[in-house]
């Protein structure tokens, strides 16, 4: 099985990426330039953080355009695993493969701290190693990570179970002051209809392992190794 990990221009945290599914569960994983990814050579794709294109017009909006999202399309209409995380997740948003859109944080202010996320779903490739309700600790760092979706559609993602991970308190309590970026109705990740294409704003990458963690737990490499189970299976 192969991971391929897109690097777009001015992306920042491909190697992270890159690290956790090497060196930290074990997966054949390859960092492929953007244009020259071709979705037959691999099993599974991430799109990791960072800024690509400098966050120029907004957060993803230029990757989107990449060649490489055709490619990634295809993967997930076969049902293949895909992730995007902080500005994959973005890209994912505005190439149409997630619902919704990111915008500028409340605040108007970048944030970068550790959050705690509400596990709402185990029915994703990517969180099926999770208890429902878990929550778990993960860093944010955006500017744009304010999720939002028309109101009359929270409803068809709550029914299809398209909301994946929520911003909450330590005890699982959806809380404003949960919230970092004013997102709607706390969400920081969702999915597919399928349950195979997610995306969320934090970084599990930057959680996966216990030395880096000052909570002291690895529970967020559960997102790869539920991926991994999907894989190996």
């Amino acid at each position: 099985m192969k991971i391929a990990v897109l690097r777009f221009p001015a992306a920042n945290c491909d190697l992270d990426a890159l690290h956790v599914l090497r060196d930290v569960i074990h997966m054949n994983a390859e960092l492929v330039w953007h244009r020259d990814f071709k979705e037959s050579r691999f099993d599974a794709a991430v799109l990791p953080g960072g800024f690509s294109y400098g966050d120029h017009l907004r957060g993803g909006v230029i990757s989107a355009f990449s060649p490489a999202l055709k490619e990634v399309k295809r993967m997930a209409k076969d049902g293949r695993p895909v992730l995007g995380i902080c500005n994959g997740f973005q890209t994912l948003t505005e190439a149409g493969l997630l619902p919704g859109a990111l915008l500028r944080n409340q605040s108007l202010k970048f944030v970068c701290k550790w959050v705690q996320l509400k596990v709402t779903t185990i029915r994703t490739s990517f969180t099926r190693k999770f208890v429902r309700g878990d929550v778990f600790q993960v860093p944010i760092a955006h500017g744009e990570g304010n999720y939002f979706i028309p109101p009359e559609q929270l409803k068809e993602l709550e029914d299809n179970e398209q909301i994946v991970f929520k911003y909450s308190d330590f005890k699982g309590n959806e809380t404003p002051e949960s919230n970092p970026n004013g997102s709607f109705d706390n969400i920081a990740g969702v999915c597919s209809p399928e349950g195979n294409v997610v995306g969320l704003m934090p970084h599990p990458e930057r959680a996966s392992e216990r030395i880096l963690n000052p909570f002291n737990n690895e529970k967020a490499r559960l997102v790869f190794e539920s991926m991994k189970e999907v894989l190996v299976r």
